[in-house]
């Protein structure tokens, strides 16, 4: 007798394939996304252990309410001066990513990412930590760098892979690495940064040091084994960093179903590895600068890591490769119920009465005429559309201390090539 025959009341076996809820030209509905109270979430004290608030991992921590005022306990406190700061560093962002994005289209340079509606997640953030922490990001927190005032034209030199770029034209436009700026180098390789970062941050641990590490993933990658790694090392050890899990809501053209958010929220994942989870509304910078100064301080008084989950909205392409109309709603961007970040910072000021909309006008323009300035600057030393730029025989410098036989064989190959073609394969 066959095995089906023994159960004949039972349905067939089938797999459940995530699917969005919104489709290009689907008219588009929130209702369901919860969003709790400013005030409603409590604030544990640091030093409180991980099992104590695991709701904290399925709400939201939010500070600023309906009427833009900072309410509740997780409300930081800050000088309008450090918020003034805030505004502009986003406002900063979003205007180089706008000209960036401009100059790809031009031909300028091969590729950009926007992080357009995520600007909080890494400038509120980085406010939050100390200028000598170490910063382990993806590729959209640019804002790490602005916020720390690395110089706009090195950033676009990168970009442009020309004559200036720090980095050679050895990485992916996009990919900086600023180690004086505690900028770990960007990585195309999804969540090769968490584990680094856990090493980093051990190793600041085992040498008494009082810096921490922080590390920035989209939802999509903790998918990824890196993170698990990652995170199994920093519970053990007890390691000094913080997880930032930008939740923003898709990938290039799948949607965070497929990570795992039908199933429970992304900061439950530190439930199951016993260290610190918070659900963050990653649209309210004082939110985010509030959760990463909390676990700033349980990192350095050996607490152990601190998982923050940013639930956003990537409001614009994954990158200039993607077309968002091709798999999502076009109206998700405007309806998304957390709004902007920038304007509601704005509106906040504007509340309490330290910023108005001329104000605003013409930091806009002042940030908009810094980056223009900036572009017109680095262009001097070449776009990547005018070819290479770096002397071709250096391609084989910067990956080992002493280059070792193999490549100084393939080098001088290289360089035979090109004297027998009889015209140069690069700008001298």
């Amino acid at each position: 007798m066959s095995e089906e025959s023994l159960r004949p009341n039972l349905p067939p076996l089938a797999l459940h394939v995530p699917e969005p809820r919104f489709r290009p030209g689907d008219p588009v509905d929130f209702a369901e996304v919860v969003i709790p109270p400013a005030d409603a979430a409590r604030r544990p004290d640091t030093s409180a252990q991980p099992a104590e608030f695991h709701e904290l991992a399925y709400t939201l921590v939010r500070v600023l309410d309906e009427d833009n005022q900072a309410v509740g306990a997780w409300n930081p406190r800050l000088a309008p001066e450090v918020l003034r700061r805030m505004l502009r560093s986003m406002a900063r962002t979003r205007a180089f990513d706008e000209r960036m994005f401009r100059a790809q289209r031009q031909g300028k340079t091969s590729f950009y990412m926007k992080c357009t509606g995520e600007e909080a997640v890494a400038v509120a953030a980085t406010l939050a930590l100390d200028r000598d922490d170490m910063c382990f990001p993806s590729y959209r927190q640019q804002g790490i760098l602005l916020t720390r005032d690395y110089p706009l034209v090195e950033m676009m030199n990168q970009i442009y892979s020309n004559r200036g770029d720090p980095l050679h034209g050895k990485q992916l436009p996009i990919m900086y690495s600023s180690k004086d700026t505690g900028f770990f180098s960007i990585s195309g390789n999804l969540t090769t940064q968490y584990p680094q970062a856990v090493g980093w941050a051990m190793a600041s641990a085992a040498k008494g040091d009082t810096r921490i590490a922080a590390a920035w993933c989209g939802e999509g990658s903790t998918a990824e084994g890196d993170f698990h790694s990652a995170c199994t090392f920093a519970a053990v050890y007890r390691a000094p960093v913080i997880f930032n899990v930008v939740n923003n809501q898709w990938a290039i053209s799948s949607f965070s179903g497929f990570a795992g958010a039908e199933a429970t929220t992304f900061a439950a994942r530190a439930i199951g590895y016993g260290i610190a989870g918070l659900r963050v509304d990653g649209n309210d910078a004082l939110a985010v600068y509030a959760a990463t100064r909390w676990a700033a301080e349980r990192a350095r008084t050996n607490q152990g890591p601190t998982l923050i989950e940013h639930f956003t909205y990537r409001a614009e392409g994954h990158s200039t490769s993607d077309d968002p109309s091709q798999y999502r709603s076009a109206e998700e961007a405007t309806a998304w119920p957390l709004g902007d970040p920038i304007a509601r910072l704005k509106a906040h000021l504007v509340a309490i009465g330290e910023w108005d909309d001329e104000r605003h006008a013409a930091m806009d323009r002042e940030v908009a005429e810094e980056v223009r300035a900036a572009q017109k600057e680095a262009e001097k030393n070449g776009v990547l559309g005018h070819g290479l730029h770096q002397p071709l025989d250096s391609l084989f410098d910067g990956v080992f201390e002493e280059m070792p036989w193999h490549l100084r064989e393939q080098q001088a190959q290289m360089l035979a090539e090109e004297a027998a073609s009889g015209r140069p394969w690069a700008r001298k």
